[in-house]
């Protein structure tokens, strides 16, 4: 009788432990960028998705996702919207701030156009400055490839120097890297010119309302393509054996 409560007591105790162990090590993460990675309505069978609206699935279920991308923000238009206050304000110490930017800073218009040696490397130093602040973890993520191929079927860099800038950061900052330029430029470049329309918004006519022409866009992503994204990104985090992060990868 002596035994059985004992073991009873023990499995109790252990249990508990178990229990609180695990309310101590929920994630928290934060995700800032543009269109390629921010979600998007699932209305009317709408195809597109962002990669971190997809990403959820590869984590346990002590992590939270917040993901504060939004389409067509650069690194100078998200914080200038007013959009950076509402996520920093909220970020907790210990959480993770995922940052990508790139595709917008590209344009020309003032709201987002910056130079990707000065203006938007100053940025990306502000943001990841700011996480740190709070005693929480920035990583950085190089923009995902364009579906851009040359007459020999090779894919073609449409990034420049924004890529390599934030590749530089890293070291530079002492904080975590994901190429997902490098990834994603692997992943398109082995589908090949035809079968990597399949990752992108190549919509026929008819199947959303919201594009009753139909679409061939080569930048951003669709459901299949988010999610093999996503899985890049996510295994490239857990190789990074990054802590209170990794661990909670599947």
């Amino acid at each position: 009788m002596k035994t059985n409560f004992r073991i009873i007591l023990t499995s109790a105790t252990l249990l508990l432990i178990f229990l609180c162990w695990k309310n101590d090590h929920k994630l928290t993460i934060y995700s800032i960028g543009d269109s390629t990675m921010c979600n998007t309505t699932t209305i009317d069978n709408y195809p597109g998705r962002g990669w971190m609206q997809m990403i959820a699935p590869y984590f346990d279920e002590q992590t939270t996702i917040n993901n504060m991308a939004a389409s067509g923000r650069s690194s100078k238009s998200f914080r200038s919207e007013g959009r950076w206050a509402q996520v920093i304000a909220k970020v907790q110490p210990g959480d993770y701030v995922f940052i990508q930017f790139g595709h917008n800073d590209e344009k020309p218009d003032t709201l987002r156009h910056t130079d990707p040696e000065t203006t938007f490397r100053q940025n990306i130093i502000n943001y990841v400055n700011e996480v740190k602040a709070k005693g929480a973890h920035p990583v950085l993520f190089t923009s995902i490839t364009r579906r851009r191929f040359d007459k020999s079927g090779k894919l073609i860099d449409t990034h420049g120097k924004y890529v390599s800038v934030i590749r530089e950061l890293a070291p530079e900052l002492n904080i975590p890297l994901v190429d997902l330029n490098k990834k994603t430029t692997e992943m398109v470049q082995e589908f090949g010119p035809e079968e990597s329309k399949k990752l992108y918004m190549y919509v026929e006519p008819g199947v959303t309302s919201r594009l009753p022409q139909g679409r061939k866009d080569d930048t951003h992503l669709c459901i299949y393509g988010a999610t093999k994204v996503a899985g890049l990104a996510a295994r490239e985090l857990k190789a990074l054996n990054l802590p209170g992060l990794s661990e909670h990868i599947k």
